[in-house]
Formats: C-alpha cells, structure tokens, sequence
C-alpha cells in the first residue's frame, strides 16, 4: 500500500487554488465586459436593409413580433413560394434573388424567424425547431393559406425547419402546411457530417457569458467561397440583422438546434428519405460546414428520389448570395421539372 507524500498533497492542494483563481479572473474579466457590451447599442440599419424592413410587415405569433416580406408576381399564376433562412442572420439572405422569384411565382413570403432579424428575440427562452415550425404555419394561416399548396426553399437552418413541417405535412398533423415541393441548400441534417463553426460551438456551451464572445461581428469569411466574400458592408447587414433586438443575446439559446438535430434525426431524416414530394438540393461544394464530399454522397445515398444542383466549386455555404444566378436557374430547373 502507498501513501500520498505531503509533497504531493500540497502540489495538489496549489494546483486546486491556482485553478479557482483562474476561474475567478475570467469572472472579472467578463463581469465588466458583459455590463459595458449589453449597453452597446446596435449598429444603426443601412439604407438596404431599412428598406427591406419598411417593405415588411409583422404578425403576432404567442406575443412576440414576426417580420415577414411578401411581394406579389406573377398574374394569373397561384404558386406560393415561402422562403426559410439560415442562422444566424434572416430574410434578407434572399434579396438577391427575390426579384427573379416574384417574375415566376404569384406570391413570394419570407419571414425572420422567432430570435432572428426584425422579429421579437425573446429571453430567456427556449429556442426550438418546433416552436419555428409553427411559426410558419401561423404565417401561412395568417396570410390565409391554409388551403394552398405551398412550395418551400429552405437554406442552413431553414432545412431542419423545413423537415419538420414536411414531417407535419405526411403525417397530416392539425395545422399542418400543405408542401407542393421543397427545395433544400447547404444544411447541415445529417449530424454525422455536419461541421459547426468554433464559435458556434463556444456560443451554444457557454451560457450567460456568451455575449462576451460577440464583441465584435463575427469572423464569417470562412462560411463563403475566396472569391465570392461578401462587401463589408454586407457582412455588416448580417451583423445588423443578429443585433437589432439584441439577437446576439439568445444566440447561445438558438444554438441548441444542433443538439436538436442529433437527438430528432430519425424523425427528419426519416422522413426526408421516405417522403413522396418533390425534393431538390443546391449545394455549393465549398462548405466547411458540411463538406465535400462527405455531405452530399450522403444525401444522394439516403435520399434517392431528390435530384441535386452541385454548383461552382468556388461556391461555399451560402450559394444564393455568392452565385445568385446559378443558384435561381438551378431552383428554375426543379420548379419547371414537375
């Protein structure tokens, strides 16, 4: 039998005592950090995206304030096209191709989910893919229609959104939306080959410290492709989008989609895979977060009835703002196939 020296107790003891210390200091770090950032305010609206807002409108979905932008198209057409944005920013993902999609659809609806964009970011709260899904059955009863097929393009976030009304929509759950087809881009599904971001992962773990994390806007360069980055000013647009209503504040609360993804993915995957309406993916192969090739012979194995648009390889994880063009004529293609 051995017996701890008092050398090795005390070795512990220091390294138990340097180990709180630590703790404590990033404690008075952040104490004073998150006081003087939660009375920051946010970046004031640039003339694009106070325009988007000023075209808009809300509803009320449980009390909280959902922005939602519907133009209207095409005469003497009855195609509804409804439009699911990524995280975390909102609606105004579309706005490059919002134009095209209003000359071939009668009505063409994109909102801001709840805790993103214009809409009400409540906290605390607990954040669901459920609760989003029923945010868009709201919209679409609220803007009456509940009795109109209705074609979905959905991107990042918004495809795990998306699999749950069309998990709705097959089980012909009450309220249901009524899915004509769905078109899906670069999300992550499949949580065996999904990638989140470092940050993502520091926000969803770290509770009420994760505004000190947010100082500044995020790092979002290696989302896009090298020679398809965004303006300063456009990624300032997205950093506007998560600070109006102090969206950077829930970010850690919204983040726990990725846990939902794993623990649901037999319901939404399932019903991907097993599914009788229309299904496409656009991909942009550039996607750190859910990489090429993994991401998509996954899909085209699982999922063998959707037909696929593989863009250019430059193109990286937000295809509809880097190759706008490539990405409405690939949505054209599968919108006109059926």
């Amino acid at each position: 039998m051995t017996h701890d020296s008092p050398k090795n107790d005390s070795e512990c003891g220091s390294a138990r005592r340097a180990s709180r210390e630590w703790w404590l200091y990033v404690a008075l770090l952040c104490v004073p950090l998150l006081a003087v950032y939660l009375h920051i305010p946010p970046p004031q609206l640039s003339p694009a995206l106070n325009s988007w807002r000023t075209s808009g409108h809300f509803f009320t979905f449980r009390g909280n304030n959902i922005f939602y932008k519907e133009s209207f198209g095409v005469v003497g057409s009855s195609d509804v096209l409804l439009l699911l944005h990524g995280f975390p920013t909102s609606s105004y993902d579309w706005y490059k191709i919002w134009d095209s999609l209003t000359q071939r659809f009668n009505r063409v609806i994109a909102l801001d989910f709840l805790g993103f964009g214009f809409s009400h970011k409540p906290r605390p709260h607990r954040y669901s893919i459920f609760e989003q899904a029923s945010v868009v059955e709201a919209l679409v009863t609220h803007l009456g229609l509940s009795e109109q097929r209705i074609n979905i393009l959905s991107h990042d976030y918004g495809d795990t959104v998306a699999l749950e009304l069309l998990y709705r929509s097959d089980h012909n759950r009450s309220g249901h939306i009524t899915i004509n087809s769905l078109c899906l881009s670069n999300g992550g599904i499949f949580p065996e080959t999904h990638y989140p971001r470092f940050l993502q992962k520091v926000l969803k773990d770290s509770g009420f410290i994760s505004p000190v994390f947010t100082l500044e806007h995020p790092e979002w360069e290696d989302v896009f492709g090298p020679y398809t980055q965004p303006t300063e000013a456009e990624f300032w647009d997205m950093w506007t989008g998560i600070r109006f209503n102090d969206g950077n504040l829930v970010m850690d609360s919204i983040l726990q989609y990725i846990n939902q993804r794993l623990k649901h993915r037999e319901r939404w995957v399932g019903t991907l895979t097993s599914t009788s309406t229309p299904l496409h993916m656009i991909y942009g192969p550039l996607d750190p977060v859910n990489p090429h090739p993994e991401f998509i012979q996954l899909y085209q194995k699982l999922v063998q009835r959707s037909t696929v648009s593989v863009l250019d390889e430059h193109v990286s994880h937000y295809p509809q703002l880097e190759d706008p063009t490539g990405f409405f004529n690939a949505y054209l293609s599968f919108i006109n196939s059926f």
